[in-house]
């Protein structure tokens, strides 16, 4: 059976830089499209060099699956390898702020008088107008803006903890967009300007927090959530950890129960209404009981009485655990220069099938000769723009 690419025969322009616009770009490459990086010669997205050197893990995370093209794409001598990757493109995305986009050769009326056919992705921080829109943005900005850090951290530590949320959210809503559009050119033929911005992604990601507000008009509490669902993170004697879910269910609660053989805690917390109002003083009983046993005592425990729990792995714990190795989640695919890149497969499945490992993340301006020949431009041409400079 040949690989599933839903996607195959799209061809995505990904002029984006850092996370969001590329990662919406290689969401759509694990897809099987066929995505064009369009980067400046020399040095490329700026993610390139954040480990040092041009092939950095954190460009590596979000531009699997792509061809890059270095091209100087504003420069007017540039403007026919510009027009011709335009007018062969299904999908042009890029994250600037406002009005940039018409600095460079890319602003909306102008792509689509090139190609009314080509869905036009516009990722911003705040949107196109408004009192913020002219304000940088990158990914804490948009969880402090949208209420989300403040359901996540407490205190006066300005340390924040965690990965980029935002920006990745934001990059999954715009591929939801571009996907729903291209869907809608399949009938109508004519493409779609799509606008997403980081503050709507994370405002509209809030929905079970929006919907207490919005109903009570009281917001959520630190712990509500976690209350509402019983859910704890336990320490054992061994320092590890368990995440234990009991949802509303009483068998859940009953099982647990079981498990830890303390039946007078059924007596303490006689019906769900209790453990949730009482959630603080539950948490710190289920922690004393848990560290009297390392973690290897209690996980047959709570499988065999069916809590929903899983030990909690770290990152580097993962490809060692039995089901993500059943699953075949990962995957190492080898570029010829930059050697071995190990990544996780598309987490989306067609018939049976995840396989994402079409291609390792480019190296600068790798596929840039392949690409602009692809695109009708003569070998004369692509002389004269590496002569000027202006490719690499």
């Amino acid at each position: 059976m040949s690989t599933a690419k839903p996607l195959a025969g799209i061809r995505v322009l990904d002029f984006g830089s850092f996370i969001t616009a590329p990662y919406a770009a290689m969401l759509m490459g694990e897809l099987g499209a066929d995505v064009i990086k369009v980067e400046r010669p020399g040095s490329g997205d700026p993610f390139r060099a954040f480990n040092g050197g041009l092939y950095s893990s954190h460009f590596q995370a979000h531009n699997r699956n792509k061809r890059s093209v270095a091209l100087e794409h504003s420069a007017p001598h540039a403007a026919q390898a510009l027009q011709a990757l335009i007018e062969s493109a299904d999908v042009l995305l890029l994250n600037v702020r406002p009005g940039v986009e018409n600095k460079t050769g890319l602003g909306y009326e102008r792509v689509r008088s090139l190609n009314p056919r080509i869905v036009y992705c516009s990722i911003t921080g705040y949107g196109a107008s408004g009192p913020y829109a002219e304000r940088a943005a990158y990914d804490n900005v948009g969880q402090a803006l949208s209420g989300w850090l403040s359901m996540f951290h407490q205190g006066e530590d300005a340390r924040v903890a965690g990965p980029a949320v935002s920006d990745a959210l934001t990059g999954l809503f715009a591929t939801i967009g571009v996907l729903a559009a291209l869907t809608e050119r399949s009938s109508t033929g004519i493409g779609r300007k799509v606008e997403v911005s980081m503050l709507e992604s994370m405002v509209a990601f809030a929905t079970e927090p929006l919907a207490r507000l919005f109903s009570t008009g009281k917001p959520s509490s630190f712990y509500s959530r976690a209350a509402a669902s019983q859910s704890f993170i336990v320490t054992c004697k061994d320092g590890e950890r368990i995440g234990l879910h009991l949802s509303s269910p009483p068998k859940f609660w009953e099982g647990l129960i079981a498990a830890i053989g303390t039946p007078s805690l059924l007596q303490k917390y006689a019906d769900r209404g209790s453990r949730v109002k009482r959630y603080d003083e539950l948490s710190e009983d289920l922690a004393h009981i848990f560290l009297q046993h390392p973690r290897d005592h209690w996980l047959p425990l709570l499988e065999v009485h069916d809590v929903p729990f899983a030990p909690e792995r770290r990152l580097e714990d993962l490809s060692d655990d039995p089901q993500v190795v059943h699953q075949r989640v990962f995957y190492t695919v080898e570029h010829p220069v930059e050697g071995i890149v190990k990544a996780a497969h598309r987490p989306v499945r067609f018939d049976g099938d995840n396989r994402s490992d079409f291609r390792a993340p480019p190296t600068l301006g790798e596929h840039t000769q392949e690409v602009l020949l692809e695109v009708g431009l003569d070998t004369a041409a692509i002389q004269q723009l590496a002569d000027q400079g202006l490719i690499g």
